[in-house]
């Protein structure tokens, strides 16, 4: 115990400002504690949270399970998605009613089948009906936004090798979901990296890759989109953040390596004169890999959003830099010059824990604080967060 918390100390002198552990590993000293409850010692590396069964009370999806809340000591079969190796083909747990029948649906999809897919909720303990959105082409994970701010989120998947297309879900007279989605094509291939955001403060919703930004047209499901190309981001997280994190007035990017080493925040300079954009490499840990997905929340009840990340646990199984390290989550809090690190949970396999490839931030047992659950090759865990506001 004494080399572990001094290992952890270590890191913190070098560059990043950790949290302290308590004696009791399930929770952390620092402005904001945790609780650490394993659900399960599933594999799969996606987490969402949503009301399955309409009695008003969250449950958690992953992979081929449902937890019902609030215990989640009861779980029933979704149907198990197909397996390659380590990974289940199933990188993202989106909850949309797709259908409109008054129960929530999921959507994901994976690297290897390349389908886009949705799991119908049949209202029961029955198995859910997969139905085909697209094929896309490999997935590494799936996200969504509402684009066009209509109130109904569009679907678009990380693609690195095929076009990137948003999916837009059509709705019925009433305004409720058809079961079917529109597709449109708006770049070439991507690359590995996926964000959306606000960039030339024009309140559109802009979509960041790698490589550059497009910009949001007015008419985003008609019109082109633009590209501007900014900057090199590499093996980009997904989502790749927007955000305004020195609060000047303008929204910055903060993006994780989702296969090495590196967290940093990119700082936006625009020009309005010559209509160009400067951007300054902030680095936020360069101490730690594998950051490859990341939320905004706010969990200690200030009105400002901590930034909330960790290493996806062998995320090409062991093969990237640092694929061998200890694992970690954790949350940074923006103290108004730099980012400083607060541990959550850290330790080697069995004792820390990483994020897989979608978390969820949510009040999960209604007591006002945002909770974090976390899947993933190490497991199915919940993060109940302790802080009193």
């Amino acid at each position: 115990m004494q080399n572990k918390v001094f290992f952890i100390f270590l890191i913190g002198c070098i560059g990043s400002v950790i949290g302290q552990i308590q004696e009791n590993p399930d929770t952390y000293d620092g402005p904001v504690a945790f609780e650490k409850v394993s659900i399960a010692s599933e594999s799969y590396e996606s987490v969402g949270a949503f009301d399955v069964n309409n009695d008003q009370k969250l449950d958690i999806v992953s992979g081929g399970f449902w937890y019902e809340g609030p215990s989640f000591q009861n779980h029933y079969a979704i149907g198990a998605a197909k397996r390659y190796g380590e990974y289940y083909d199933d990188f993202s747990t989106i909850p949309l009613d797709v259908n409109g029948d008054g129960y929530m649906d999921f959507i994901t999809g994976g690297w290897y089948a390349g389908r886009l897919v949705w799991k119908e909720n049949p209202g029961d303990e029955g198995e859910w009906e997969e139905h085909l959105i697209a094929d896309v082409g490999n997935i590494e994970t799936t996200r969504a936004y509402d684009i066009d701010g209509d109130g109904v989120v569009e679907i678009i998947p990380n693609t690195p090798n095929d076009s990137l297309k948003i999916f837009r879900l059509q709705l019925d007279e009433k305004g409720k979901g058809t079961g079917k989605f529109t597709q449109q094509s708006i770049f070439g291939k991507p690359g590995h990296g996926l964000g959306f955001g606000d960039i030339n403060d024009n309140s559109r919703i802009d979509i960041i890759i790698p490589t550059g930004w497009l910009e949001a047209p007015e008419k985003p499901f008609e019109d082109a989109w633009k590209f501007y190309p900014d900057f090199d981001l590499g093996m980009a997280s997904v989502p790749v953040l927007v955000g305004d994190v020195n609060q000047d007035g303008i929204n910055d990017v903060v993006v994780g390596q989702g296969h090495g080493y590196g967290l940093h925040w990119y700082e936006h300079h625009p020009e309005k004169k010559t209509d160009s954009t400067k951007w300054v490499k902030h680095t936020i840990d360069s101490f730690n890999s594998q950051y490859h997905t990341m939320e905004w929340a706010d969990l200690n009840g200030d009105g400002t959003n901590e930034l909330i990340t960790g290493k996806r646990y062998r995320a090409h199984n062991g093969k990237d830099p640092g694929g061998h390290d200890e694992l970690g989550l954790y949350y940074f809090l923006w103290d108004g010059e730099s980012y400083s690190k607060q541990v959550i949970d850290y330790g080697p396999y069995g004792d820390g824990k990483g994020t897989g490839v979608y978390f969820t931030v949510v009040d999960l047992n209604d007591d006002g604080s945002k909770d974090i659950i976390v899947a993933g090759k190490d497991g199915l865990t919940v993060y109940y967060n302790k802080a009193t506001h």
